[in-house]
């Protein structure tokens, strides 16, 4: 711990030049004693720290003493201020750390990378909300993030349909996923999924939990995402595909592994290359315009009721270009 705010301190005498023990101290959000203390160690440990006397006066590096960050490439140290883009950071309140964070990095920088993050901002902005969502944070993600980053048990109360329930959870993560913040606690013995868009109120106690070391966040979110579109798909179609068609569905799919499970259910080629296969969907009525979008690459074999659709929507089709160019808004 005290060697950290070691590093941090000449770090920020390192950009900043010179800084007075009051403002580092709160800067390191430690008192002056300590200040001094950790100054003179430097000393000792021929870190050349000055102090400046008098009401202008302060601590200051001499003779341009630099520590840098070395062995770190141009591309790693871009890629060091891509993960710092605002967003999501700032939406947890962690911008001040984040900004605080980049200037100690950006200090230690030798002047041929001190460039990084300018670049980096021109070349990327992190635009994380989904097209017409509000891209303001939820009102609770600062103290839920908080209580995550600190283990801290918390009470939080959760609109479930047209009623509030209340849990007590233990925080274990946040998930980003299309602009919608979700937490990740364990309620008892089961983890829980909650919307923090419909979380209404959030107490954080003093009580903090012991974090289950085998837990992983991102398998966890992996599996609970599949199981959500899984519990989706309440229907199923069998369809025949062109080589065409085949290739077409994996981006007409709802998920990866839905393309996967009808690529794997499909029986061997016919003479033309068609290959008859059971597909699941949504619904009938979310299947018939994504089947639509394969044209004449594919045909609905069951069940009857949307083979009929698909057949009347290709009647309808082939209606409207039987008569070559229409003349509606020709020249006279």
């Amino acid at each position: 711990m005290r060697a950290a705010r070691l590093i941090s301190l000449v770090l920020l005498l390192q950009s900043r030049e010179t800084m007075t023990a009051a403002e580092l101290a709160r800067e390191l959000e430690v008192s002056e004693r300590t200040v001094y203390r950790d100054v003179l160690a430097l000393s000792a440990a021929g870190v050349p720290v000055y102090a400046d006397r008098g009401r202008a006066g302060g601590y200051r590096l001499l003779g341009g003493y630099r520590t840098r960050l070395t062995g770190l490439t141009r591309d790693e140290a871009e890629a060091l201020f891509l993960a710092g883009l605002p967003g999501p950071a700032g939406d947890m309140g962690l911008a001040d750390a984040v900004a605080s964070a980049e200037l100690k990095v950006l200090a230690a920088l030798p002047p041929s990378l001190r460039d990084a993050p300018v670049r980096t901002g021109q070349r990327f902005h992190l635009d994380v909300p989904g097209w017409f969502r509000e891209t303001g944070p939820p009102p609770w993600l600062s103290e839920l993030a908080g209580a995550v980053w600190r283990d801290r048990v918390v009470r939080l109360r959760y609109r479930r349909g047209d009623r509030e329930v209340e849990r007590k959870a233990h925080p274990y993560g946040l998930v980003l996923k299309s602009g919608v913040w979700y937490l990740v606690g364990r309620v008892g013995d089961a983890y829980r999924t909650y919307r923090v868009d419909r979380v209404t109120h959030v107490e954080v106690d003093a009580e903090t939990f012991d974090r289950d070391a085998g837990f992983d966040l991102a398998a966890y979110w992996r599996e609970q995402a599949e199981a959500f579109l899984r519990s989706m798909l309440r229907a199923e179609v069998t369809i025949r595909l062109s080589p065409a068609g085949l290739r077409g569905l994996r981006f007409l799919a709802d998920a990866p592994f839905v393309y996967d499970e009808a690529l794997a259910a499909a029986g061997e080629p016919d003479g033309q290359g068609w290959v008859v296969t059971r597909l699941p969907v949504e619904s009938l009525q979310v299947a018939y315009p994504q089947l639509l979008g394969l044209g004449p690459e594919v045909e609905v074999l069951d069940p009857p009721e949307l083979r009929a659709r698909l057949a009347d929507a290709a009647r309808r089709s082939a209606a409207l270009y039987a008569g070559g160019t229409g003349d509606a808004g020709g020249a006279g």
